[in-house]
């Protein structure tokens, strides 16, 4: 049976995926990056990190067929199919009130960080730390001076990733809500994303 779930601009959801599931994380009006986090079900302390997923590929993003590991270098979500260019990010953090602050916001703006947080709560799960995300669909290079370069999101309507999860998991799914800077695109308009879970293909 497949489960089909909106995650509406500027907010996030937690979904709960049982090992063997298919994820599919669907980037609806093509400009629009999402905070991916994964938290083992029965331990939420063991997540998903993006450092020891860049150290056990050796390159900043995993291709299809290799895996995002946890803390514990434990496979958690592996990459079955990517439709998009493959721009994607592994080195920033989330945004929070901070970072708001710092653009300028007087008042409150809503954050990935906050998605996170809420998005657990409302799962049962409390975490006392925010993870590094997996940012898909942000478009972050790296200059030869070691700048790191900014972009517009290179994705499409519809462009999509495709993960397998290798435990149960809680994947958390944030539609950023960044409207400042061009993360989400030249208009800076957040936008709705949608998720899809099925069952193992190969199964």
């Amino acid at each position: 049976m497949e489960r089909f779930e909106t995650i509406p601009a500027r907010f996030g959801r937690a979904v709960a995926i049982a090992a063997g599931e298919v994820v599919d994380i669907i980037n609806t009006y093509g400009m629009q990056a999402i905070d991916v986090w994964a938290f083992a079900r029965q331990e939420p302390a063991e997540f998903m990190c993006m450092a020891h997923t860049r150290s056990v590929n050796s390159k900043l993003w995993p291709g299809v067929g290799e895996a995002f590991v946890s803390i514990r270098r434990r496979p958690m979500l592996r990459l079955l199919a990517d439709t998009s260019p493959g721009v994607h990010d592994t080195l920033l953090c989330a945004c929070n009130r901070a970072i708001y602050a710092e653009l300028g916001c007087t008042t409150y703006h809503r954050s990935c960080e906050d998605n996170l947080h809420e998005a657990l709560a409302a799962a049962g799960v409390q975490v006392a730390f925010t993870p590094a995300p997996l940012n898909l669909f942000m478009n972050v290079g790296v200059a030869p001076d070691g700048a790191l370069i900014r972009g517009s999101p290179a994705s499409r309507p519809g462009d999509r990733t495709v993960f397998r999860a290798e435990m149960d998991l809680f994947v958390v799914l944030s539609a950023c809500p960044q409207d400042i800077t061009p993360i989400n695109g030249e208009e800076r308009t957040p936008r709705d994303v949608e998720v899809r879970v099925s069952g193992n293909p190969g199964s």
